[in-house]
């Protein structure tokens, strides 16, 4: 029986990764319904991830349109948005259903980046920190908010950068998000590719052109071409 929570995950070209993630989300969450949204996979990741989803459905890629369209989907009250690269901690569902029954409209966990770098140990610590002082979640931190909530604001902007950052500025106008301890742990691949050092210059100075008002949609461009060089 569903436990009024739904698992929506974004995916696109995740192979190497998708089975242990659907895997870990069913543990933590074992009441919960799993929606796999594909955005065009060109490799084998919804053959791989037959069978442990509740149901996979199509859309156009863009991690904010797949948010949106799975949203639709769901039959769950409240709904968590999960990165294929994010694993969530131990006993997260009670964790959040326990935070939704005392109020809270939405939230997210901790995060702790997992990677080889000795530097991204740091950055889980300032990201939680940041968003507890700032009520601001990022996507990484697995958020998770009512149906009701989700929809009076809107859901996700359908932009191509910052989708997270400016679902959380419309929800913090509800109220201040559930900051949970328990750590969800996700991949600092993103770190390792590109260089820690230049990803996280890269993503504080985005996130403060973002607030200064420069659109997402250049924002993307600019992040795109970095990630090319």
């Amino acid at each position: 029986m569903n436990s009024g929570l739904s698992i929506v995950m974004p995916v696109l070209d995740e192979a190497e990764t998708i089975v242990s993630v659907l895997q870990g989300a069913r543990r933590a969450c074992p009441g919960a319904e799993i929606v796999l949204v594909d955005g065009g996979s060109t490799d084998d990741t919804v053959a791989k991830a037959r069978g442990l989803p509740d149901l996979v459905i199509s859309s156009p890629p863009g991690r904010a349109r797949q948010m949106n369209t799975g949203a639709d989907a769901v039959f769950g009250d409240v709904i968590l948005f999960l990165h294929a690269d994010t694993q969530l901690p131990h006993m997260a569902e009670g964790a959040i259903l326990d935070a939704i029954a005392s109020g809270a409209d939405w939230g997210r966990f901790d995060v702790r980046i997992e990677g080889r770098p000795a530097i991204l140990r740091l950055v889980g610590p300032l990201m939680n920190a940041r968003s507890r002082l700032t009520g601001v979640a990022t996507g990484d931190q697995a958020i998770f908010v009512t149906k009701a909530a989700f929809v009076r604001v809107g859901g996700f902007s359908d932009i191509p950068l910052m989708e997270d950052i400016d679902l959380s500025k419309r929800l913090r106008r509800i109220s201040r998000p559930a900051c949970l301890h328990s750590k969800a742990v996700t991949s600092g691949r993103r770190w390792e590719a590109n260089g820690p050092l230049r990803t996280i210059v890269t993503m504080w100075a985005l996130r403060l052109a973002y607030w200064l008002g420069v659109s997402p949609r250049t924002l993307a461009e600019i992040y795109g071409r970095l990630k090319a060089r």
